[in-house]
């Protein structure tokens, strides 16, 4: 005896008070057909109006998926002579066939025999391993980046020839890769000039083919692009004067405290003050409890400013040049393990390791004209009232008058340093109040600077 096989069927579950499933359906069909006729007839064409936007949102996202899959990756090939080709072909069989031109048909079929062509060099898929390396992703500015490319033939069968393109910032480098078999390896070396502080973005590489008269083109991308850092030129200072402050235990301020290291005076004891700072002699000599007051130390902190406004250099050379000093500076001071901050017109720079500073240094650019030098003085005096030693960095227009403004901006127990760079110009410095204006053309002038700065 044989039983038909159980059918795997979903049926509505029973109504919970009559035990019936058709029951709750009508009951449903019901309440369905009440709330349709409650609605007016503005709400029920309101109520199918959105019911067929949902329908066509998704309809057009379903066609964008589709395009995006599918259609996209057919059309990508196709350059702009390509398909202004393809243009002139269609437009030229469908007039020539209506008006019976028979040199317009010719041209359409010249055009489609043409494309045809095209599409023979791009058919086909090349299976490489490519490999971007370069030999130092950290250059100074002036010196030549080494980069190298190894392309490996993945495939079991012989590839054609194609070009090869790595992008290098804004320029382009090509290379030819000839017909390989399979297990070949081809490498290439090429050089990247550095003639200024920047950073680079090397690759992604890609591989192109197309055909000779440029209808079609098809590239393929295989590696990650690689970020190169020119950064800029710095100097050595010298390590035992190179102006700067230099503690142990940190510089004296002017402010009170009650426990630190610089002894201050003494004061009367009040409830509450930590009886290890009681001096007993003068207590026992005055007859009331007196205690040490302390002058805080707070640890060294330098402040280096870099305005970044155009109107305050006389071209772009002492931009780059201020850039160049300001990083010998912190440089010494990290080597020195001093705190550092850096601040341009409208950021702050990060400066914990020197790796770190020279790669921001990299990327600073021109800010807008409205940034001053002035500008930079209050936002170094707001953001890092903390500092000991402000040294600020510009171009040719500084003169005593705004170095004086720049002064009485700052924090007043700050020793302050102000470089004009001007180009050419023999290095000197000014006493302006207790400011140290230094006047330098060169940042190979710098050791010599601050050897002058470490003596006043």
């Amino acid at each position: 005896m044989t039983t038909a096989p159980e059918r795997a069927t979903s049926t509505p579950a029973p109504d919970p008070d009559t035990g019936s499933t058709t029951g709750a359906a009508s009951e449903t069909t019901r309440l369905r057909r009440a709330v349709e006729r409650e609605r007016t007839p503005w709400q029920r064409l309101v109520a199918r109006v959105v019911g067929d936007e949902s329908a066509t949102a998704e309809g057009l996202r379903r066609a964008g998926r589709i395009a995006r899959e599918r259609v996209w990756p057919a059309i990508e090939p196709i350059t702009g002579f390509g398909w202004a080709v393809l243009v002139g072909t269609a437009f030229a069989l469908a007039t020539g066939i209506a008006l019976g031109w028979k040199e317009l048909i010719v041209m359409g079929i010249a055009g489609a025999l043409l494309l045809g062509a095209a599409i023979a060099f791009i058919v086909g898929r090349n299976r490489y391993r490519i490999e971007l390396d370069l030999a130092y992703t950290r250059v100074v500015a002036g010196e030549r980046a080494l980069g190298r490319i190894e392309i490996h033939a993945a495939s079991t069968k012989p590839l054609l020839p194609a070009t090869i393109e790595v992008p290098v910032g804004k320029a382009l480098a090509s290379f030819h890769l000839p017909r390989m078999q399979p297990g070949d390896v081809h490498e290439d070396v090429f050089a990247i000039p550095t003639s200024r502080r920047t950073i680079l973005q090397v690759g992604p590489v890609r591989s192109v083919r197309g055909d000779p008269v440029g209808l079609l083109r098809r590239q393929v991308r295989w590696t990650d692009p690689v970020e190169l850092y020119v950064h800029p030129k710095t100097v050595q200072l010298d390590e035992t004067a190179p102006g700067l402050i230099r503690d142990l235990e940190g510089i004296t301020t002017r402010d009170l405290t009650n426990s630190d290291i610089a002894f201050h005076a003494l004061r009367d004891y009040v409830a509450g003050d930590d009886r290890r700072y009681i001096h007993w002699k003068s207590s026992a000599r005055t007859g009331q409890l007196m205690v040490r007051q302390f002058e805080q130390t707070r640890r060294s902190v330098l402040a280096l400013g870099l305005s970044t406004s155009p109107d305050d250099y006389a071209d772009p050379a002492e931009f780059e040049t201020a850039i160049s000093i300001l990083g010998s500076l912190g440089l010494q001071a990290i080597r020195d393990e001093m705190d550092v901050a850096v601040q341009t017109s409208r950021r702050t720079v990060p400066a914990s390791t020197g790796k770190r500073l020279l790669d921001a240094l990299s990327g600073v650019e021109w800010s807008p004209r409205d940034d001053r030098f002035l500008d930079l003085a209050a936002t170094i005096a707001r953001d890092h009232a903390g500092a000991s030693v402000i040294m600020l960095h510009a171009g040719a227009p500084i003169d005593a008058a705004l170095v004086r403004r720049a002064r009485t901006l700052l924090p007043p127990q700050a020793r302050v340093i102000v470089f004009s760079v001007v180009q050419g110009a023999s290095p000197r410095l000014q006493p302006i109040g207790d400011v140290a204006l230094a006047t330098i053309g060169s940042v190979s002038d710098l050791p010599r600077v601050m050897r002058g700065v470490a003596l006043q």
